[in-house]
């Protein structure tokens, strides 16, 4: 699938009709592509405050064989130079008269950005302040990334970290994520780490390889390009979906190189029959990914009580009832491992008409935020991921004044790709990324709904 108006207008006929007619015109995203480079410019690293965190940045995109600049060279060579990619450093504010350093460096960088750049700015988190004027500072991370990731243009990005002392090394995966084309639907969005052991020496190309990864709902649409992904990654996949979808699963097991296993996530016996599949036939599981999910929509006081529980049952009993049963175990779910649930934007913000979806996707989030600390004291992880508007073959059958409008009011003007929450998924399954634990990363293209 994909998204039509953007393939539209960015041929030869549909660019000269959308500048005749004054219509938009959607960035071609630039999206991950094995053995390509982290960026395809260079970067630039500015800071505000006394920002700690300048030489680890540097560190790490050097490593990743991306040059990095100052911000203008002594002899003005690279003055003007296009840019991959802007990274403020802004830890060590003080109070919010030290934003304005942060406006000096951002204004002129941003401008040398290239098509598909990345603006990311790192802080220090709001809620560990020693003042209310340090607070304010934090906090004004905030409203600025959120802003610029509406005035940029050409399918550029602008994200945040929040890391506090003592988080250096959880830095280095956020970092890359952020800047690769994996984040390329990913938009306005602020991510906290927390200080964790992470493991070094993790392969770029094959992050996941020796990895078992379960994926639910894997027999279409996004479940399949999560199985695909993971797969791609390195990971065995064990794609999970309903008997009735037994055909459509085996196909996609097939084809990445998986095991296909048959099972109505909502049966009683489901959490015990897939621990002993796990056990039985991989030794354990490494990384469990949360997807299935379905939608039985009606008006709240149209709704009879079927539509409700079955929606329930699906996207959050099972979730709850399945991790669980994983976690009672102690010993199917391998140490370190990695746990990512499916939530959705209608979850942060509601949808007419999707009282249940909306509560369901919601109590993920809940549950991901509940749970975080348990998994930590296993060096483990919990964290979920709320998509937007993605562009499958269920959206196709909508309205078309619905589906483009939904898939139009966000800061890429245009929907995204099931891809997309992919990347995601699979970079939150990453060894790597051991310090992001009990967060919600949206993956909407800064959605105008929500927060």
């Amino acid at each position: 699938m994909a998204d039509w108006y953007t393939n539209f207008a960015n041929s030869g006929f549909g660019t000269t009709l959308t500048k005749q007619l004054g219509l938009p015109r959607p960035a071609v995203l630039r999206r991950y592509e094995p053995g390509e480079p982290l960026l395809p410019g260079p970067v630039i690293i500015g800071s505000a405050g006394q920002g700690r965190l300048r030489d680890t940045v540097a560190a790490v995109l050097r490593d990743a064989d991306v040059t990095v600049l100052s911000p203008v060279a002594a002899d003005g060579s690279n003055d003007g130079e296009k840019l991959g990619a802007v990274v403020l450093d802004a830890t060590g504010l003080t109070t919010p008269a030290d934003l304005a350093s942060a406006h000096d460096f951002l204004a002129p960088a941003i401008k040398r950005l290239r098509p598909s750049g990345r603006v990311l700015i790192l802080a220090d988190p709001p809620q560990d302040a020693d003042s209310p004027a340090q607070a304010a500072a934090r906090q004004a991370i905030d409203g600025l990334v959120r802003s610029i990731g509406k005035e940029l243009l050409n399918g550029s990005t602008a994200n945040a970290v929040y890391v506090p002392e003592g988080a250096e090394a959880s830095v280095a995966s956020p970092l890359k994520f952020f800047l690769s084309g994996r984040s390329a639907y990913v938009d306005g969005q602020l991510l906290a780490v927390s200080p964790a052991d992470v493991p070094t020496g993790e392969d770029a190309a094959k992050p996941l390889a020796g990895k078992v990864a379960v994926v639910t709902g894997a027999a279409r649409g996004i479940g399949a390009a999560i199985a695909k992904v993971m797969a791609r990654d390195g990971a065995h996949v064990v794609a999970v979906d309903i008997p009735a979808a037994g055909e459509s699963l085996a196909t996609v097991a097939n084809e990445i190189g998986g095991t296909a296993f048959q099972l109505d996530i909502t049966a009683s016996d489901a959490p015990q029959r897939l621990i002993e599949h796990l056990r039985e036939r991989h030794g354990g599981v490494d990384v469990i990914v949360h997807n299935a999910g379905i939608t039985r929509d009606k008006l709240l006081v149209n709704m009879d009580a079927a539509r409700w529980n079955s929606v329930m049952a699906v996207n959050l009993q099972a979730q709850l009832d399945i991790t669980q049963a994983l976690l009672d175990d102690g010993e199917v779910l391998k140490p370190g491992a990695r746990v990512v649930c499916v939530s959705s934007q209608s979850g942060i913000a509601g949808n007419r008409g999707q009282t249940n979806y909306a509560a369901s996707k919601a109590g993920v989030i809940g549950m991901v935020r509940a749970w975080a600390p348990q998994f930590a004291e296993r060096n483990a992880t919990i964290n979920a991921v709320a998509p937007g508007f993605i562009v499958t073959e269920m959206t196709a059958k909508m309205p078309i004044g619905t589906r483009e409008v939904g898939s139009r009011i966000n800061s890429l003007q245009q929907g995204g790709l099931p891809v997309d929450v992919a990347e995601t998924i699979a970079w939150l399954s990453q060894p790597g990324s051991a310090g992001v634990n009990g967060q919600t990363v949206r993956v909407c293209g800064q959605s105008m709904l929500g927060a």
